[in-house]
Order: structure tokens, then sequence, then C-alpha cells
């Protein structure tokens, strides 16, 4: 889908523009464009880039086959940036990260992307619904891009952060298995949100403090306010690294404690019948004499000398055990 919205010099605004009007929507200085290109064919988009744009070969390449991480490419009189979107399926604790490909002029700004971006669509509203976002220049619709950008980013850590302090209540409550490999779902995303953010950092001082041609100096204020964003998302991004660590060391540490006492608790059984298998297999031998009977006055004394023995054993090994304070 190939969308447009035009904001001419007389205040109207009109979407949705033909591709035979790009050319004369270009050619006003005053005027400002932004053409969006969401999940259409390469083969569709590459001569309109080439010819109506008039983008360089390479830039043009970059945009359509090649995926890089997030980087600024200046070509005198259009910027070439490439900014990473994200989105954050709870549960799954999956990160997933869109390419967006910009092309910024003096007085047009074009956007292509594969899939579409949540971000990018509120701000396309928000310039349909109010005119001022439009009239203030190509520059600061990609400022609020990259704000609307660095929103995303924020509400992904938000969630993250909710469920490693979920992930951190079940270790104590109910460790399982499963934990274990929510765990390590979050440890990947936190790492992909850290290679998405560190680049994107770059990209946004860059703009803040380089001098192009196609942004104002008087917006780098802006694109430096997105920066410092950036720079507080990524001192985060190590906060929940550590979190996710520390909670895989919290579960391990939970598991051993609770093999302890398994272990404990066992063993305790074990020491306590003990004695009395030893007992038992010492009077299972021969002990009595055949022609002595049971019942005999012999042999009633050892009997109950024996059943005695075999109670009260247990009995002071585990005051014993009390005693030595092993449980």
């Amino acid at each position: 889908m190939i969308r447009s919205i035009y904001y001419a010099p007389d205040g109207k605004q009109r979407e949705n523009l033909t591709i035979e009007e790009f050319p004369k929507a270009l050619r006003t200085p005053k005027g400002l464009l932004w053409v969006d290109f969401e999940c259409t064919p390469a083969e569709e988009d590459e001569p309109i880039l080439l010819n109506v744009f008039g983008f360089h070969p390479l830039a043009v390449d970059d945009a359509l086959q090649e995926t890089h991480v997030p980087k600024v490419d200046d070509w005198e009189n259009y910027l070439y940036i490439v900014m990473e979107a994200i989105s954050y399926i709870r549960g799954d604790g999956g990160v997933e990260l869109t390419e967006l490909d910009i092309f910024l002029g003096k007085n047009y700004i074009v956007t292509h992307h594969d899939l579409p971006i949540a971000s990018l669509n509120r701000l396309w509203e928000a310039c349909q619904q109010h005119e001022r976002h439009m009239k203030m220049g190509a520059d600061h619709i990609l400022y609020k891009l990259a704000d609307e950008l660095v929103v995303d980013y924020m509400l992904a850590v938000e969630e993250m952060d909710e469920e490693i302090e979920g992930i951190e209540d079940l270790v104590f409550e109910k460790p399982t298995p499963d934990i274990v490999q929510r765990i390590f779902t979050l440890k990947r995303a936190t790492m992909h949100l850290r290679r998405a953010v560190s680049p994107m950092r770059e990209v946004l001082n860059k703009l803040a403090r380089d001098d192009f041609a196609t942004v104002d100096t008087k917006d780098r204020v802006y694109f430096r306010d997105v920066y410092d964003h950036l720079v507080r998302l990524h001192d985060i991004t190590e906060g929940l690294r550590d979190l996710v660590g520390g909670s895989l060391d919290t579960y391990l540490s939970v598991i051993n404690n609770r093999m302890n006492e398994v272990m404990k608790t066992l063993t305790i059984i074990t020491t306590l019948f003990m004695p009395l298998s030893f007992i038992a297999g010492f009077f299972g031998m021969n002990f009595f004499l055949p022609d002595i009977p049971i019942s005999s006055w012999m042999a009633r004394p050892v009997f109950i000398g024996m059943l005695t023995m075999m109670l009260m054993t247990p009995f002071a090994m585990f005051l014993w055990i009390r005693r030595r304070g092993w449980m």
C-alpha cells in the first residue's frame, strides 16, 4: 500500500495523491509531501524511488533489499535513515523488530517498511487530524516519528519489567521448569532490545549534533530530547538484564534450598530407622534357643527389652539430632 499526505503552501492538506502528482509536489519548496510505502513489493517501489524522487541506487538497494542496523547516511540533498520499530509479545516474551527506512529531504519525507508499524500509524493519524504537524516541516515529522518509536520502546520495557516481577514472585511461590524457559526467553528479549537501543541512540545523537542540510538547526533540540530518552532507556535495559540474571540465580538458589531440605528430611528418616534395621536384623538371627519358647520365663524379658530398645532408640536419636541443631 502506497499512501501519501501533502500539505500545500496555502494551508490545504490532501491525502492519497497519485504517483503522477508527486513530481509537482516535490517542485513546490514550501509544501511538504509524506509518502509511506507499507508492505509493497520491491519491484513496484524501486521505479518510484529512483525516477520520481531521484534517490541513489545504493540507497534504494539498502532500503529494498538489505537489512541494516539503525544508521544515518548523508546524501547531501537528502538523508537516508534506518530505524527499528519494536513490539513486545507478552507471555511469549518475544521482541519483534521491524526495519523502518526513511528518506528525509527539505520538503518531503519517504518511509518504507515491510510490516505495519503501530507508532508510524499513530503519527499518520495525527497528521490527518491536525495540520499543524505537517506545517512544521519534514524534519519535525522525523522527530515526531522517532519520538513515537521510543514510546513503543518504553512500553516494551515496562511490560518486560512487569513480567520479570511476576516471574520473581513465581520463583518463591511455585518454582517449575517452565519458569526457566520464560527466564531465558526474557534474557534473549533484553539482548535484542539492547542491540536495538544502542544504534538508535547513535542515530539520534548524530541528528542532534551533526550539521545536515535537511535538518534545521532550531529543530536539533527536539532530537536531543529523544536522544536523552534513549540514553535513559539504555540504562533501564541494562538494569532489566541484571534483573533477569538475578531471577535465574534466585531460581537456582530456591531449587537448591528445596533439594537440601528434601535431602535433609530423607537423611533424618534414614537415620531414625537405621537402628531399627540393625536391631531387627540382629534379633532376626538365631538368638533364642530352639528349645526355649517365647513365652518362657527366660525369653520374655529379652523380648520386652528388645521392643523397648527399638522404641527408645529412634526417640533418643531424634533428641540428639535436635540438640545438634541439624533440624
